[in-house]
Protein backbone atom coordinates (compact mmCIF):
# COMPACT_ATOMS: atom_id res chain seq x y z
CA UNK A 1 0.00 0.00 0.00
CA UNK A 2 1.84 2.99 -1.23
CA UNK A 3 -0.30 5.64 0.74
CA UNK A 4 0.97 3.80 3.76
CA UNK A 5 3.70 5.97 5.05
CA UNK A 6 1.48 9.23 4.60
CA UNK A 7 -1.56 8.01 6.02
CA UNK A 8 0.50 6.99 9.13
CA UNK A 9 2.48 10.23 9.41
CA UNK A 10 -0.84 12.05 9.35
CA UNK A 11 -3.05 10.13 11.76
CA UNK A 12 0.36 10.16 14.13
CA UNK A 13 0.99 13.55 14.21
CA UNK A 14 -2.88 14.39 15.22
CA UNK A 15 -2.31 11.77 18.38
CA UNK A 16 -0.35 14.48 20.11
CA UNK A 17 -3.29 16.83 19.40
CA UNK A 18 -5.75 14.61 20.53
CA UNK A 19 -3.59 13.75 24.05
CA UNK A 20 -3.82 17.87 24.62
CA UNK A 21 -7.48 18.22 23.60
CA UNK A 22 -8.10 15.11 26.33
CA UNK A 23 -5.48 15.90 28.86
CA UNK A 24 -8.00 18.22 30.79
CA UNK A 25 -10.32 15.91 31.34
CA UNK A 26 -8.06 13.32 32.52
CA UNK A 27 -5.07 12.56 34.34
CA UNK A 28 -1.84 11.25 32.14
CA UNK A 29 -1.92 7.78 32.90
CA UNK A 30 -5.93 7.65 33.45
CA UNK A 31 -5.94 8.89 29.78
CA UNK A 32 -4.03 5.60 28.94
CA UNK A 33 -6.05 3.46 30.94
CA UNK A 34 -9.22 4.34 29.17
CA UNK A 35 -7.57 4.12 25.61
CA UNK A 36 -6.09 1.38 25.76
CA UNK A 37 -9.53 -0.72 27.96
CA UNK A 38 -11.57 0.79 24.98
CA UNK A 39 -9.01 -0.55 22.47
CA UNK A 40 -8.74 -4.02 24.14
CA UNK A 41 -13.06 -4.27 24.41
CA UNK A 42 -12.94 -3.23 20.95
CA UNK A 43 -10.70 -6.02 19.77
CA UNK A 44 -12.35 -8.93 21.78
CA UNK A 45 -15.36 -9.09 19.98
CA UNK A 46 -13.57 -9.31 16.63
CA UNK A 47 -10.95 -11.76 18.00
CA UNK A 48 -13.57 -13.42 18.95
CA UNK A 49 -15.51 -14.21 15.32
CA UNK A 50 -12.24 -13.93 13.70
CA UNK A 51 -10.23 -16.75 15.73
CA UNK A 52 -6.84 -16.11 14.55
CA UNK A 53 -4.15 -18.47 14.72
CA UNK A 54 -1.82 -18.13 17.89
CA UNK A 55 1.70 -17.30 17.07
CA UNK A 56 4.57 -18.95 17.90
CA UNK A 57 6.43 -18.64 21.02
CA UNK A 58 8.91 -16.33 19.64
CA UNK A 59 6.44 -13.69 18.18
CA UNK A 60 4.73 -13.69 20.81
CA UNK A 61 7.45 -13.04 23.04
CA UNK A 62 8.12 -10.07 20.76
CA UNK A 63 4.71 -8.87 21.12
CA UNK A 64 5.27 -8.95 24.88
CA UNK A 65 8.10 -6.95 25.06
CA UNK A 66 6.99 -3.80 22.42
CA UNK A 67 3.76 -3.81 24.59
CA UNK A 68 5.87 -2.73 27.62
CA UNK A 69 8.32 -0.27 25.30
CA UNK A 70 6.10 1.06 23.11
CA UNK A 71 1.94 0.75 24.47
CA UNK A 72 3.23 1.20 27.58
CA UNK A 73 6.51 2.99 27.97
CA UNK A 74 6.21 5.58 24.97
CA UNK A 75 3.01 6.44 25.09
CA UNK A 76 2.89 6.75 28.72
CA UNK A 77 5.88 8.98 28.62
CA UNK A 78 4.45 11.28 26.02
CA UNK A 79 1.04 11.72 27.60
CA UNK A 80 3.13 12.59 31.01
CA UNK A 81 5.03 15.00 29.21
CA UNK A 82 2.11 16.77 27.47
CA UNK A 83 0.97 16.72 31.15
CA UNK A 84 3.82 18.93 32.61
CA UNK A 85 3.46 21.26 30.09
CA UNK A 86 5.08 20.02 26.66
CA UNK A 87 2.84 21.69 23.57
CA UNK A 88 2.23 18.67 20.82
CA UNK A 89 4.60 20.45 18.56
CA UNK A 90 7.05 20.68 21.10
CA UNK A 91 6.83 16.93 22.08
CA UNK A 92 6.92 15.87 18.33
CA UNK A 93 10.12 17.76 17.97
CA UNK A 94 12.04 15.84 20.50
CA UNK A 95 10.43 12.44 19.32
CA UNK A 96 11.81 13.72 15.76
CA UNK A 97 15.59 12.75 16.46
CA UNK A 98 14.41 9.05 17.00
CA UNK A 99 14.91 8.86 12.92
CA UNK A 100 19.05 9.71 13.57
CA UNK A 101 19.32 7.46 16.47
CA UNK A 102 17.87 4.78 14.18
CA UNK A 103 20.05 5.56 11.55
CA UNK A 104 22.91 5.81 13.55
CA UNK A 105 22.11 2.07 15.45
CA UNK A 106 20.01 0.11 12.67
CA UNK A 107 23.50 -0.87 11.10
CA UNK A 108 24.59 -2.49 14.80
CA UNK A 109 20.97 -3.91 15.77
CA UNK A 110 19.44 -4.72 12.97
CA UNK A 111 21.78 -5.47 9.85
CA UNK A 112 20.69 -2.32 7.75
CA UNK A 113 23.24 -0.38 6.09
CA UNK A 114 21.79 3.28 5.80
CA UNK A 115 22.61 4.78 2.31
CA UNK A 116 24.63 7.92 1.33
CA UNK A 117 21.09 9.35 0.38
CA UNK A 118 19.36 8.13 3.69
CA UNK A 119 21.64 10.37 5.27
CA UNK A 120 21.67 13.70 3.33
CA UNK A 121 17.51 13.60 3.29
CA UNK A 122 18.03 12.60 7.20
CA UNK A 123 19.83 15.65 7.38
CA UNK A 124 18.07 18.20 5.40
CA UNK A 125 14.89 16.75 7.37
CA UNK A 126 16.81 17.75 10.42
CA UNK A 127 17.62 20.97 9.55
CA UNK A 128 14.22 21.86 8.70
CA UNK A 129 13.07 20.21 12.28
CA UNK A 130 15.73 22.91 13.51
CA UNK A 131 14.53 25.92 11.59
CA UNK A 132 10.97 24.87 13.43
CA UNK A 133 13.06 25.04 16.71
CA UNK A 134 14.45 28.49 16.10
CA UNK A 135 11.22 30.07 14.65
CA UNK A 136 9.75 29.39 18.24
CA UNK A 137 6.98 27.52 17.58
CA UNK A 138 8.00 24.62 19.71
CA UNK A 139 7.11 25.77 23.26
CA UNK A 140 9.25 24.19 25.89
CA UNK A 141 7.52 22.11 28.88
CA UNK A 142 6.45 24.00 31.83
CA UNK A 143 9.49 21.90 34.49
CA UNK A 144 11.84 19.79 34.11
CA UNK A 145 9.96 16.65 34.34
CA UNK A 146 8.30 17.62 31.07
CA UNK A 147 11.66 17.53 28.89
CA UNK A 148 12.51 14.26 30.75
CA UNK A 149 9.47 12.04 29.70
CA UNK A 150 9.83 13.76 26.06
CA UNK A 151 13.85 12.41 26.27
CA UNK A 152 12.21 9.14 27.79
CA UNK A 153 9.48 8.58 25.03
CA UNK A 154 12.11 8.92 21.93
CA UNK A 155 14.61 6.73 23.64
CA UNK A 156 11.66 4.57 23.85
CA UNK A 157 10.32 4.53 20.34
CA UNK A 158 14.30 4.40 19.28
CA UNK A 159 14.14 1.11 21.13
CA UNK A 160 10.81 -0.02 19.76
CA UNK A 161 11.51 0.47 16.33
CA UNK A 162 14.87 -1.60 16.36
CA UNK A 163 13.35 -4.01 18.19
CA UNK A 164 10.68 -4.24 15.35
CA UNK A 165 12.85 -4.58 12.26
CA UNK A 166 15.24 -6.98 14.23
CA UNK A 167 12.76 -9.38 15.45
CA UNK A 168 9.17 -8.59 13.80
CA UNK A 169 7.02 -11.27 12.55
CA UNK A 170 3.56 -11.11 10.36
CA UNK A 171 1.08 -11.54 12.90
CA UNK A 172 -2.53 -11.20 12.40
CA UNK A 173 -3.67 -7.57 13.12
CA UNK A 174 -6.45 -8.42 15.63
CA UNK A 175 -4.23 -10.69 17.84
CA UNK A 176 -1.20 -8.70 17.75
CA UNK A 177 -2.83 -5.35 18.35
CA UNK A 178 -4.81 -7.50 21.09
CA UNK A 179 -1.77 -8.47 22.62
CA UNK A 180 0.37 -5.32 22.79
CA UNK A 181 -2.89 -3.81 23.98
CA UNK A 182 -3.51 -6.23 26.90
CA UNK A 183 0.16 -5.54 27.90
CA UNK A 184 -0.23 -1.66 27.95
CA UNK A 185 -3.73 -1.70 29.98
CA UNK A 186 -1.97 -4.15 32.24
CA UNK A 187 0.88 -2.22 33.01
CA UNK A 188 -0.43 0.92 33.29
CA UNK A 189 -3.65 0.65 35.19
CA UNK A 190 -1.64 -0.28 38.78
CA UNK A 191 0.78 2.81 38.18
CA UNK A 192 -2.30 5.18 37.31
CA UNK A 193 -3.89 3.51 40.60
CA UNK A 194 -1.04 4.70 42.55
CA UNK A 195 -0.20 8.02 41.34
CA UNK A 196 -3.13 9.41 40.30
CA UNK A 197 -6.76 9.87 41.44
CA UNK A 198 -8.17 8.23 38.41
CA UNK A 199 -10.95 11.11 38.55
CA UNK A 200 -12.51 11.95 35.05
CA UNK A 201 -14.36 14.51 33.80
CA UNK A 202 -16.11 14.02 30.97
CA UNK A 203 -17.03 16.09 27.82
CA UNK A 204 -16.51 16.34 23.94
CA UNK A 205 -12.93 17.38 24.15
CA UNK A 206 -12.32 13.82 25.92
CA UNK A 207 -14.73 11.73 23.55
CA UNK A 208 -12.89 13.26 20.83
CA UNK A 209 -9.62 13.13 21.66
CA UNK A 210 -10.35 9.15 23.23
CA UNK A 211 -11.88 8.34 20.30
CA UNK A 212 -9.22 9.73 17.94
CA UNK A 213 -6.67 7.59 20.52
CA UNK A 214 -8.35 4.59 20.05
CA UNK A 215 -9.37 4.08 15.76
CA UNK A 216 -7.11 6.58 14.39
CA UNK A 217 -3.86 6.17 16.73
CA UNK A 218 -4.07 2.95 18.05
CA UNK A 219 -5.53 0.59 15.97
CA UNK A 220 -4.69 2.22 12.40
CA UNK A 221 -1.28 4.08 12.84
CA UNK A 222 0.43 1.84 15.13
CA UNK A 223 -0.50 -1.12 12.94
CA UNK A 224 0.77 0.55 10.00
CA UNK A 225 3.90 1.70 11.49
CA UNK A 226 4.94 -1.61 13.14
CA UNK A 227 4.21 -3.08 9.67
CA UNK A 228 6.27 -0.98 7.86
CA UNK A 229 9.23 -1.43 10.23
CA UNK A 230 8.86 -4.88 9.62
CA UNK A 231 9.03 -4.40 5.35
CA UNK A 232 11.22 -2.30 5.10
CA UNK A 233 14.81 -0.32 6.75
CA UNK A 234 14.43 1.20 10.00
CA UNK A 235 16.16 4.54 9.20
CA UNK A 236 13.62 4.87 5.86
CA UNK A 237 10.76 4.56 7.64
CA UNK A 238 12.09 6.17 11.05
CA UNK A 239 12.82 9.18 8.82
CA UNK A 240 8.77 9.73 8.58
CA UNK A 241 8.99 11.05 11.81
CA UNK A 242 10.45 14.09 10.78
CA UNK A 243 7.11 15.11 9.02
CA UNK A 244 5.34 14.57 12.36
CA UNK A 245 6.37 17.78 14.42
CA UNK A 246 5.23 19.86 10.93
CA UNK A 247 2.11 18.26 10.92
CA UNK A 248 1.53 18.09 14.61
CA UNK A 249 2.27 22.25 14.44
CA UNK A 250 -0.05 22.60 11.45
CA UNK A 251 -2.99 20.68 13.80
CA UNK A 252 -1.96 22.03 16.64
CA UNK A 253 -2.49 25.42 14.70
CA UNK A 254 -6.01 24.19 12.93
CA UNK A 255 -7.67 22.60 16.14
CA UNK A 256 -6.17 24.50 19.72
CA UNK A 257 -5.23 27.92 17.70
CA UNK A 258 -1.60 27.48 18.71
CA UNK A 259 0.53 29.97 16.70
CA UNK A 260 2.89 29.09 14.10
CA UNK A 261 5.91 31.52 12.82
CA UNK A 262 6.07 32.26 9.43
CA UNK A 263 10.12 30.39 9.90
CA UNK A 264 8.33 27.41 11.22
CA UNK A 265 6.86 26.81 7.24
CA UNK A 266 9.90 27.12 5.62
CA UNK A 267 11.28 24.46 7.96
CA UNK A 268 8.28 22.32 7.32
CA UNK A 269 8.53 22.28 3.51
CA UNK A 270 12.64 21.01 4.32
CA UNK A 271 11.61 18.41 6.64
CA UNK A 272 9.19 16.77 3.99
CA UNK A 273 11.78 17.11 1.38
CA UNK A 274 14.26 15.47 4.00
CA UNK A 275 12.00 12.56 4.19
CA UNK A 276 11.70 12.23 0.87
CA UNK A 277 15.29 12.09 -0.22
CA UNK A 278 15.64 9.69 3.03
CA UNK A 279 13.00 7.01 1.89
CA UNK A 280 14.49 6.74 -1.86
CA UNK A 281 16.75 4.06 -1.99
CA UNK A 282 20.13 4.33 -3.05
CA UNK A 283 23.85 2.83 -2.66
CA UNK A 284 25.04 2.41 0.98
CA UNK A 285 27.98 3.70 2.61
Amino acid sequence: MRAAPWLFVALWAGGFTAVAAALPFAEPLTLQVLRYAVVVAALLPAWAVLRPAWPGAATLRHLLRQGLVIQFGYFACTNLAMGHGMSPAGLALVVALQPILVAMLSARVTGDAVPVGTWAGLGLAFCGVALVVVSGSAVAADDWLGLAFAGLALAAMTAGALMERRAGQPCHPVLSNLVLYTVGLTASLPLAAALESMTVRWGAPLFWGLGYLVVANSLIATTLLLAMLRAGEAARVSALFFLVPPLAALIGWLILGREVAPLAWVGMALAALGVVLARRRGTSK
